[in-house]
């Protein structure tokens, strides 16, 4: 048995009970931080008049042991703006992949030889061309050798029609996976009136068989002033309203559910009991639940409000606490931050609301809950402007009761750009990974 097999049997749980670690977004296949991280790898879009204007990837020193804590220590900028978003790591960790909705363009940054000063390793510009016609990577979603990446849009009307696309972690192209329409359900059954073929975000219950997809909106509208298109009657027909559940092995949907007005970030729960995941609506300002009923049955229902959805506060970016008690739900038009207690996940119930900033969008957690990371940019074109044009990265803890803040990081001031999203380093990690202690890891999986 390979070194990788044994990792990924041992943080998976495979057969066990799972490895609880927040970081809670990421794909369960993926090595986890189970202290403290030492730094912040931030996914940031390029700016006209900020510096280079590039987009990069910035690494920020959070150890509170380091002299350089709360300090950026380094950029590592890409070239040219393509509209920076979503980053994620393959499930050994060792490369971190990030993607630019505009350009389609897919760079791999090296994070494992040095995660003090990650490397770009690879440039992927034929995206496009291999996956058949998808643009816009957006979600990056680690699978056993594998990344599997959701597209937003395609190359032959810019619109909602899209895919997920399949690459070895070597960033070789494996195959293309259509979202289901009413011209083509691709054997999933309909449960609604959508089948609108449109994509956002992907999550994984290994221990179901079971992928769940939620959906947005086409490059027309996400490369849009933001003002212009709420203006634009037509544009705000084409936001996407479905969650497609799938089985996992092989890659085909099998069930389509009605979640109007845009899901957008799906996370799933941890507890191997704890068949179900959630999502938040952008346009209608709900959670819902999308869970496997009694008799084995998917289903998906609205299950609470955020805040006052008449004002469309805009819920973005959402984490799930690794005991899945808790979902923090960030709302871009009002910069605020709210916790849901989700111990009946079917009752969700606010517990607490703090104002992050005039704007807010990505938040990351600490594997304990302890500690949760902030960052302001949503895309390029509908971040607010003017004096609320904030753009930074920010650290609260988290004592149970109250956020409390530790540093800020100005990224205008620091001639750096829009901070998008935030992924997690530790060299404790790569010391028990990189170096290799397979009889270590034999004992960990003998002694569960």
């Amino acid at each position: 048995m390979t070194l990788g097999l044994v990792s990924a049997l041992v943080l998976t749980g495979a057969g066990m009970a799972p490895v609880h670690a927040d970081e809670t977004c990421l794909s369960p296949y993926i090595a986890k931080i189970t202290g403290q991280e030492d730094y912040v790898y931030v996914w940031t879009l390029g700016a006209i008049g900020v510096g280079d204007e590039q987009d990069k990837l910035v690494t920020v020193d959070v150890n509170p042991k380091s002299p350089k804590y709360g300090k950026v220590v380094d950029s590592l900028s890409v070239g040219g703006r393509n509209e920076a978003h979503h980053s994620d790591f393959t499930d050994d960790r060792h490369y971190l992949w990030a993607g630019g909705l505009d350009t389609s363009k897919i760079f791999i940054f090296d994070i494992h030889s040095d995660p003090a000063k990650p490397k770009l390793h690879k440039t992927i510009n034929d995206f496009v061309a291999k996956s058949g016609g998808v643009v816009g990577p957006h979600s990056f979603y680690a699978l056993p050798g594998r990344m599997l990446i959701t597209g937003l849009s395609n190359n032959k009307d810019h619109g909602g029609r899209t895919a997920m696309v399949e690459y070895t972690n070597q960033g070789e192209y494996v195959a293309t996976h259509w979202m289901p329409t009413d011209s083509d359900l691709r054997g999933a059954v309909k449960t609604g009136k959508y089948a609108d073929g449109y994509n956002y975000d992907v999550r994984a219950l290994p221990r179901r068989n079971v992928l769940v997809s939620s959906s947005f909106t086409g490059w027309n509208n996400y490369m849009m002033d933001f003002g212009k298109m709420l203006s634009d009657k037509e544009a705000m027909k084409h936001f996407g309203n479905t969650v497609v559940v799938w089985d996992l092995h092989s890659r085909k949907p099998k069930k389509v559910f009605d979640v109007p007005g845009s899901p957008l970030e799906v996370r799933c729960a941890w507890d191997e009991t704890h068949n179900y995941c959630f999502t938040t609506t952008a346009l209608t300002s709900k959670i819902w639940l999308i869970y496997e009923d009694d008799k084995g049955e998917w289903q998906a229902k609205e299950v609470a409000d955020i805040g006052d959805p008449s004002k469309v506060p805009l819920p973005v970016d959402i984490s799930i606490s690794n005991d899945d008690k808790r979902l923090w739900v960030n709302t871009f038009m009002d910069g605020t931050t709210r916790a849901f207690d989700i111990s009946n996940p079917h009752k969700p119930v606010q517990t607490y609301e703090k104002r992050v900033g005039a704007q807010v969008n990505m938040v990351s957690s600490s594997w304990d809950g302890k500690r949760l990371y902030y960052t302001s940019s949503l895309l390029a074109n509908w971040d607010k402007k003017g004096k609320d044009n904030e753009q930074y990265l920010k650290l609260y803890h988290w004592d149970g009761k109250d956020l409390k803040e530790q540093f800020a990081v100005d990224f205008y001031k620091e001639k750096l750009g829009r901070p998008h999203q935030m992924r997690f380093g530790a060299y404790s990690l790569y010391k028990s990974v990189a170096e290799a202690r397979p009889a270590d890891i034999f004992a960990e999986f003998q002694r569960r």
